[in-house]
């Protein structure tokens, strides 16, 4: 579905492989992603440009996506550098929510008709036909929906999270009829997403966790299924002595990063400001928190006041990074390796975080990067850092050494060539 003004097309030649890479011939390569896959300023955007980049690199790419942001159309130019067509539908959310609905008629999960649109389609197979693709990659599950006419074509699908698992877990923190609603589409989409994995060549998810639970919701399929780690742009997020401190002088900054309207998100800023912030402000009555991002909901909205600072969108998230005393993400209802943690990380900046989040990025003890399973966690180990400045930037800094050697894009990313490379 999209709503006005028209889809954009563009089939001339824009970027994307012009010489063969190693030796190798580019492929013709569809890219598949459910929003525009720039500018890199939110968790699932940072992965599906890199992801995009890394391609284009490489191949010549032919992107379909969706603008659900009037923002993003600034963007096109830029992206359109990097693909050799580009097809991108408009979707109005609160109209596609609407229209989903039509799911419930027709037995299938309500995330595909939120993301269906006949234009898409048409683009697809019009190209298919014209260029004869070699591959198909597909960021996010519900974009398969577009390949069912590509017939014999190696597709490779990056799941990121176990989509379905995440209206599940919802289900508890909502009444009837939401939490039903939700357990239908946990249900539902899991269905779709066990058939796409098992007609794909190779489908990812973002850590070995969200492996084993699609590898345990879908017991005796044995499905192709690999980790694709994120990484995170050390070159880019890193400090700078002359970049200016968007703080108050003399105040205790505890930074939190995100997409504001998204609901994990929602939640840990209204857990941590409600059950956390005023112990530490006990001991620490400098102390401010910031909740850096686009598109506060309500809820987000309220807190704002003399010690919680809510900014909204911000040109640009380093200053805030860069200058906190500490970096916080107190989510308890996400999964997966969190790109703001390892933003914040390449800051050199000292992070406490979900357990399950650490735990996503590193099985081993981090100096930089502090593991917090409930109140009583995130008051010790930010009140230590906040107590101890010095100790905190040597632990930042540790933060970023183990970044830098781990958490690469390019070496992440180098698991879809192994699959590309064996495209006829």
């Amino acid at each position: 579905m999209s709503a006005a003004p028209t889809p954009t097309s563009s089939a001339a030649p824009r970027g994307g492989a012009s010489a063969p890479s190693g030796g190798r011939v580019p492929l013709k390569v569809l890219y598949l992603v459910h929003r525009l896959p720039y500018p890199p300023n939110k968790g699932d955007k940072v992965r599906s440009y890199h992801l995009l980049k890394h391609l284009a690199a490489r191949h010549e790419v032919h992107l379909g996506s969706f603008i659900d942001d009037p923002d993003d159309e600034q963007h096109l130019p830029r992206v359109r550098e990097l693909c050799s067509s580009l097809h991108v539908a408009r979707l109005n959310p609160r109209r596609a929510r609407l229209l989903s609905l039509r799911g419930l008629l027709g037995g299938e999960a309500l995330s595909l008709p939120y993301y269906r649109d006949a234009g898409l389609q048409a683009w697809v197979d019009a190209t298919a036909a014209r260029v004869g693709f070699d591959a198909v990659v597909v960021f996010s599950g519900v974009m398969a929906q577009y390949t069912r006419g590509l017939r014999g074509v190696k597709t490779l699908v990056d799941f990121v999270d176990v989509d379905s698992a995440k209206w599940r877990d919802y289900a508890p923190e909502h009444a009837w009829p939401m939490s039903w609603l939700y357990r239908r589409e946990f249900g539902k989409l899991l269905g779709f997403e066990q058939r796409v994995a098992r007609e794909a060549e190779c489908s990812f998810f973002v850590t070995d966790h969200e492996v084993a639970l699609f590898r345990e919701l879908s017991p005796g399929q044995a499905p192709r299924v690999e980790a694709l780690g994120n990484g995170v742009d050390a070159g880019f997020f890193a400090p700078d002595p002359a970049r200016a401190s968007p703080f108050r002088a003399g105040e205790l900054p505890l930074v939190f990063t995100g997409a504001m309207d998204y609901w994990p998100n929602v939640d840990a800023v209204c857990w941590f400001a409600s059950d956390i912030l005023p112990a530490l402000r006990q001991r620490f009555p400098a102390l401010r928190f910031h909740i850096v991002g686009r598109a506060p909901a309500p809820a987000v909205q309220a807190l704002a006041g003399d010690v919680v600072n809510v900014t909204g969108t911000v040109p640009d998230v380093r200053p805030w990074l860069q200058h906190a005393a500490a970096v916080v993400a107190p989510l308890r209802l996400a999964r997966g390796i969190q790109n703001k943690v390892l933003e914040a990380m390449a800051m050199a900046r000292p992070v406490v975080a979900a357990g399950s989040c650490v735990r996503a990025i590193t099985a081993e003890a981090q100096p930089g990067l502090l593991p917090a399973d409930g109140v009583a966690d995130y008051v010790a180990h930010v009140g230590a850092l906040l107590a101890d400045a010095a100790a905190a930037d040597a632990a930042g800094q540790r933060a970023r050494d183990f970044v830098l050697g781990a958490c690469s894009w390019e070496a992440h990313l180098a698991g879809l060539d192994r699959h590309l490379e064996t495209a006829c």
